[in-house]
């Protein structure tokens, strides 16, 4: 179980540090109306490097979770994992040719 929850971490630290070049990257609209073009690029990199990982916000180390402050907000992003026509969840999210990752950026208060 570990070695395919590593898997799993790889591709999901992939997705998010790929800038949506690899999944889709969505913010949700509360915040996107909430912050700047420039704000938006600042908080995509801060998602990029997110890096505070640890047993009691990963319990299954997937990286597909973080909480970080920017400015005056408190954000969530979270990956989660569907099967490539974003109907269902994913039969196997340690399978990239099977899987489409979603990054959803968000207010905690969207959460």
């Amino acid at each position: 179980m570990e070695n395919l929850n590593n898997k799993i971490a790889q591709l999901n630290d992939e997705c998010r540090q790929s800038g949506g070049r690899i999944g889709r990257l969505m913010l949700t609209s509360n915040l996107d109306m909430q912050i700047t073009p420039n704000d938006k690029a600042k908080i995509y990199g801060l998602v990029a490097t997110y890096s505070d990982f640890n047993e009691e916000n990963d319990p299954y180390s997937e990286h597909d979770m973080g909480l970080f402050k920017f400015k005056q907000h408190s954000l969530y992003w979270k990956i989660d994992c569907y099967d490539n026509n974003l109907e269902y969840g994913s039969e196997d999210p340690s399978n990239s040719e099977i899987t489409t990752r979603v990054l959803t950026i968000m207010l905690a208060s969207d959460y």
